[in-house]
């Protein structure tokens, strides 16, 4: 029997030994939370931006930290973050392999924006000094970053890169595995009731040809 060069990824089982939906479950949680927090900052940097307003001088520029559109902006994509990580858990507890969708499709999507960055890393080098430079000057550790040969910056960006990007990468194979599985087992069953109620059909056929041969009879 031929099957997809892709099926022998496929497994049921992700990191600490645990299944695919209870991976998908924990990690539909975890950026729950990180979003959460992420909203009650901004929501707190709404209501009181005095708290939260850095001025150009501290950041060592001719530019604000955030407007108002930006953390109105920013306060929108945390709503949607968190709906769309709320649907991954329902759908993989519930076994609703759609509702797993939009946040498989973000992952796709963080996965390409980081895969761009390293692209722009390795083909761009010098861009690295120029963020540098635009950092503050009492940015932590500024001068001892800028310091470091250009060359070995380079490589010690790309591996931290190449290391985010092989973790996204799991993650998006254990939401995809969920995913899989999922619907596998909802085509299952859907076909294990077909198959009953046809043998059922059959059983009550077999029996009221029975019935009239015996009449005949």
């Amino acid at each position: 029997m031929l099957s997809s060069p892709w099926a022998r990824f496929y497994s049921n089982s992700c990191c600490l030994c645990c299944h695919v939906r209870t991976g998908t479950i924990i990690l539909g949680i975890w950026y729950l939370i990180i979003n959460s927090v992420v909203l009650l900052i901004l929501l707190s940097a709404l209501t009181d931006p005095d708290q939260y307003h850095l001025t150009s001088a501290e950041l060592g520029g001719d530019f604000e930290f955030m407007d108002d559109a930006n953390m109105c902006i920013a306060t929108a994509i945390s709503l949607l973050m968190i709906l769309i990580c709320a649907m991954a858990t329902y759908g993989a507890y519930k076994q609703h392999a759609a509702w797993i969708i939009p946040f498989f499709c973000y992952q796709i999507f963080d996965f390409a924006l980081n895969t761009l960055v390293a692209i722009s890393v390795l083909v761009y080098p010098s861009t690295i000094q120029d963020y540098l430079r635009q950092l503050p000057n009492n940015f932590p550790y500024k001068e001892e970053i800028m310091s470091v040969n250009p060359t070995c910056l380079v490589v010690i960006i790309l591996l931290f890169i190449s290391i985010i990007l092989a973790f996204k990468g799991y993650l998006i194979s254990c939401v995809w595995n969920c995913y899989r599985y999922i619907n596998g087992r909802n085509n299952s069953d859907v076909l294990v009731y077909i198959t009953t109620n046809d043998t059922a059909v059959r059983m009550l056929d077999g029996k009221h040809l029975c019935n009239i041969m015996h009449l005949k009879a």
